[in-house]
């Protein structure tokens, strides 16, 4: 059916305009302008604009070539739009794992979803706990580490901080890290990891 000119513009659909804000993000943060991402990726500046607005929805050849450009899979992208992450996470949602003969509590305050690069964990450690991990998931994600209460000590790249409370340390991580808490307090603390 044809739309009458002076009738509103037809919303998108839900899953469009979650692709077109998906497709616009990762071109706003590398700094590159609609022409700079066409050169890149063999597609034109218009296509690529009305699929970012959302005018239209692109077909897989431009999608692939998007991806390729940000160094992904189609099935990577679409699984970040399919389901659109919760804005609000209740405290009686936040899923928390306890570990107690470790002395461990680990509050997931904003879980991990596929449309996020981003998550908060909040953490607890009982006075003599250490905890060695062998290495991140994922290659290269962001650490930021506030501590709330208490003393942690972090080893990144064999090298160990102390962390008092109030004080924050930042770090990418590439291979193992180690939480220690050394005492004579429990350390509580907000852990932020941003993938890359």
């Amino acid at each position: 059916m044809k739309q009458d000119p002076g009738s509103p513009a037809t919303a998108p659909e839900p899953v469009d305009a979650r692709l077109a804000a998906r497709l616009a993000e990762p071109r706003t943060a590398h700094g590159w302008s609609l022409g700079e991402l066409a050169e890149r990726s063999g597609g034109s500046r218009s296509t690529l604009s009305r699929a970012e607005r959302p005018e239209t929805s692109p077909t897989a050849s431009p999608l692939n070539r998007l991806c390729r450009v940000y160094g992904r899979t189609i099935s990577q992208l679409l699984s970040e739009v399919e389901a659109e992450h919760a804005p609000l996470v209740r405290a009686a949602e936040q899923p928390v794992g306890e570990d107690r003969a470790a002395g461990f509590v680990r509050r997931s305050v904003s879980p991990p979803h596929a449309g996020l690069r981003g998550e908060l964990v909040g953490g607890g450690l009982a006075a003599g706990t250490d905890l060695a991990y062998d290495g991140p998931p994922v290659p290269g994600p962001e650490q930021h580490i506030w501590v709330l209460e208490g003393a942690l000590e972090v080893t990144a790249r064999d090298v160990a901080h102390r962390l008092d409370a109030g004080n924050c340390r930042r770090l990418r991580v590439w291979g193992p890290t180690r939480f220690r808490c050394a005492g004579p307090a429990d350390a509580r603390y907000v852990l932020a990891v941003v993938r890359p």
